[in-house]
């Protein structure tokens, strides 16, 4: 059993965007991990050894192990390593492939390193698995469609997203970029 916590993390692309991520719960050590990633507790590197830690040595169910493997990649892409991120989600795909959180914070990662193709088909899956944090699925695909010259489509999912989650405020600074016209 995971549960997920959005949080929000800034990036520089040509139009100015946030890219959402998700942390998920595991026990015991994995626990510690989550709560360094969901509290931003001490240093990311020191996080990102407790997560290690706990895949190396604690005795995890499927959820937790793939949630873990999740939560570190969330850690690796905050310190900008998009790379070893994308080996954790996939990592996490393999163990537990119905995961929509791990889909979402794989099209972050990819929305990191400009490979708007890619994020687009994560992002696309973890829509399809009704990602718990679907308003921030949503918003990512929004800024990869706009990246990947679909303004249109990107609008609509800034409006989903708004629809979804009236409170993330990144939205509303999203759509009042638009200016919306009738032919």
């Amino acid at each position: 059993m995971f549960r997920t916590i959005l949080i929000a993390a800034a990036i520089a692309i040509a139009a100015p965007a946030a890219s959402a991520q998700v942390t998920v719960i595991g026990g015991g050590i994995a626990r510690d991990c989550y709560e360094a990633v969901k509290f931003n507790l001490g240093r990311t590197q020191d996080a990102e050894e407790t997560c290690t830690r706990a895949l190396e040595l604690e005795a995890l169910n499927i959820s937790n192990k793939a949630a873990t493997y999740t939560n570190r990649g969330v850690l690796r892409m905050r310190q900008g390593e998009y790379d070893a991120a994308l080996q954790d989600y996939a990592s996490a795909k393999r163990i537990k492939p119905g995961s929509g959180a791990t889909w979402l914070n794989e099209g972050a990662a990819f929305i990191f390193k400009k490979d708007y193709n890619s994020a687009l088909v994560s992002l696309e899956k973890a829509i399809e698995l009704n990602s718990e944090d679907l308003y921030a699925a949503y918003y990512n695909r929004a800024i990869a469609k706009e990246h990947t010259g679909d303004v249109q489509g990107a609008y609509f999912d800034f409006v989903k997203s708004k629809e979804l989650n009236p409170e993330f405020a990144a939205t509303d600074r999203q759509l009042a970029r638009f200016t919306v016209t009738t032919n």
